[in-house]
Parts: structure tokens; sequence; C-alpha cells
């Protein structure tokens, strides 16, 4: 899941920057990342939960 997670906001962040380059979007990414930085920690929170993580034992 965690390299699904970086693949899919990598790809994301590519389509917004190339829709932005291409006059589809108009919006100041600066602003946005002001406002809405507190999202990017909880998904980041979110895909670390559903991570599989070592299990002893094994």
């Amino acid at each position: 899941m965690k390299g699904n997670f970086a693949a899919i906001v990598l790809v994301v962040f590519g389509i917004v920057a190339l829709a932005v380059n291409l006059g589809y979007l108009s919006f100041d990414l600066v602003v946005l990342l002001r406002t809405c930085w507190p999202a990017a920690l909880i998904a980041l929170g979110v895909a670390l939960y559903f991570t599989p993580g070592d299990t002893p034992g094994k």
C-alpha cells in the first residue's frame, strides 16, 4: 500500500500540474497548500495506518 499510495500521489500531482500548464485549471498552488496542508497530513496518516507492518514471529 505504501508504494501504491506514493505512486497515486505522484500521478495525481502530475495530472494537476499538467492541467494547470495547459490552461485547463487555474488556481494558485501556494494558496492551496497554505490552506489545505492538514489534509496532506491526514492522507499520510491513513496511508501509514493501512500499510502492512512487520509481524513478529515470522
